[in-house]
């Protein structure tokens, strides 16, 4: 079957989709010409346009080389793989699984590590995993509809009657939240943080501010994050973990967001809270 250009563009693929659909959507997304895509790969332009248009079908081992050359994730390696007529190859578990346990062991480890700063684990839609301790005193106040499982930390975050209003930067924050959310989706393209995103865009925008340009951020050091709490204005910078040569589908999409005082005043706060709270 022969498919034209414009049958293949401006959507997601779907299950019933055939192989080449999924490749020519890939391809396009990290915007590589057939040419570019053929050399990384090693096979030439020719096998590879019959293989994009159905005239050729790939074998397992073509497909993960492509997949590999695209950078796409191993949910969605599956997916190719399963609409060349393959069986999925990477298995998805849930952490609490016994095959997992040395890696939940890890995430507990950097969570408890990272005391007396907050720190949580994320899956792929931004939906709270696991935290330590001190996470807990940081959302309190925000509704507990938000607070119900499984919460989403960006709609926690962004939500009016979430963390929002006590986000003392709130419009440089929400901005870096969505620049972040939208680079996730290019690289993934996940209808579900697609809808993520057009929903926290709908939240009313932070009085007296507005979204700062993409340049504004990227020239940024690092974007703080401002927290008015009961203790006055904390302020921290964050980084991101990820699991290093996943191999499961659980495990690659998980992240680590590991906070840190931005202040010597923070830090006295934190260790603070945590001492209240064990003597709790």
């Amino acid at each position: 079957m022969h498919l034209e250009p414009a049958a293949l563009a401006g959507r997601q693929p779907g299950a019933r989709d055939p192989f080449g659909v999924h490749l020519r959507h890939w391809r396009t997304q990290r915007r590589m010409s057939q040419l570019d895509l053929a050399q990384e790969a090693e096979i030439s332009t020719r096998h590879l346009s019959y293989v994009e248009t159905g005239r050729a079908a790939p074998s397992r081992e073509m497909v993960l080389r492509l997949a590999q050359r695209l950078e796409v994730p191993l949910r969605e390696r599956n997916a190719l793989l399963v609409a060349a007529g393959f069986a999925p190859m990477y298995p998805q578990r849930g952490l609490d699984d016994p095959a997992l346990a040395a890696a939940r062991r890890a995430v507990d480890l950097v969570l408890k590590g990272h005391e007396p700063h907050p720190a949580l684990a994320v899956d792929r839609h931004w939906q709270l995993v696991a935290h330590n301790a001190i996470v807990p005193l940081l959302m309190a106040g925000a509704a507990p509809a938000l607070l119900q499982a499984p919460i989403n930390v960006l709609r926690l975050s962004l939500h009016p009657d979430g963390l929002a209003p006590r986000i003392a930067n709130l419009p440089q924050w929400r901005a870096h939240l969505l620049e972040r959310l939208q680079q996730q989706i290019a690289a993934t393209g996940d209808a579900g943080l697609q809808a993520l995103h057009e929903e926290l865009r709908a939240y009313p925008a932070p009085a007296g501010g507005h979204d700062l340009p993409a340049m504004e951020l990227a020239a940024a050091v690092a974007v703080p994050f401002q927290l008015i709490g009961e203790q006055g204005l904390l302020s921290f910078i964050s980084t991101t973990t990820i699991f290093g040569t996943p191999v499961d589908i659980t495990l690659q999409e998980l992240a680590i967001e590991s906070f840190f005082p931005a202040d010597e005043r923070t830090a006295a706060v934190l260790a603070a809270l945590q001492a209240r709270a064990q003597g709790a």
